[in-house]
């Protein structure tokens, strides 16, 4: 099993700033991915970032520029700096992680129970 402890949410104004936390633990070999979604009010979870083991990155496109995902492999802890945020922005946001159990040659996801942002305006 895996516990993801997520932190870092709250309140901010356009333009404002916030980092997101998000630390794994419990019983594995490695995280092959972390990552974030969300989901605001009345709309479907949504892909936000991602990064890779070797540390690629992905964003989706509305935050490109002003999102930046990292990770710290030794802490197995992933980081959102969100800047510049939009009343768009306001949601819950979710870790997600990837990891592969000891002597397995699978993959399991595991999420974490949310941590919510608000940007107004």
């Amino acid at each position: 099993q895996v516990q993801l402890a997520e932190s870092g949410g709250g309140f901010v104004q356009t333009g404002g700033s916030l980092r997101l936390s998000c630390a794994a633990s419990g019983d594995f070999a490695h995280i092959e991915i972390m990552g974030w979604y969300r989901q605001a009010p009345g709309k479907q979870r949504e892909f936000v970032a991602r990064i890779t083991r070797l540390e690629s990155t992905y964003y989706r496109d509305s935050v490109k520029g002003r999102f930046t995902i990292s990770r710290d492999n030794a802490k197995n802890t992933v980081y959102l700096q969100m800047n510049s945020l939009k009343v768009e922005d306001t949601a819950t946001y979710y870790c997600n992680v990837r990891v592969v159990p000891r002597e397995a040659i699978y993959e399991v996801d595991y999420w974490g129970e949310g941590t919510p942002v608000t940007v107004s305006s």
